[in-house]
């Protein structure tokens, strides 16, 4: 999507943008195109939701509504970080049992 789409979807056109909003919308146009969303990078977000979480659990002062949705935010994020690893962790147990096999 070019720059000159992407504001006429919202009427506006790119001599409208002060030099500020013109390198601003540069630099995020540059950034999605070469970010890709990839396995790693989204475990690396799910472990740092979890992170969060787990800071926000240690506060002394929680409600107990508070609490028990925090505990099952970290719950889904751990399942979640988990259906995403788990053929990675199978396939370091099958590599495990075939070097002892090998022994």
């Amino acid at each position: 999507m070019s720059i000159g789409d992407l504001l006429a979807k919202y009427n506006l056109k790119y001599e409208d943008l002060n030099i500020n909003e013109r390198e601003t919308l540069q630099g995020w146009l540059e950034d999605l195109a070469s970010k890709e969303i990839t396995l790693d990078r989204v475990k690396d977000y799910i472990r740092e939701m979890i992170s969060g979480v787990e800071t926000e659990l240690s506060e002394c002062d929680l409600n107990r509504k508070k609490d028990i949705f925090l505990k099952s935010r970290l719950r889904n994020y751990l399942l979640l970080l988990a259906f995403l690893e788990s053929p990675e962790k199978a396939k370091q147990a099958l590599e495990k049992q075939l070097k002892n096999i090998k022994k």
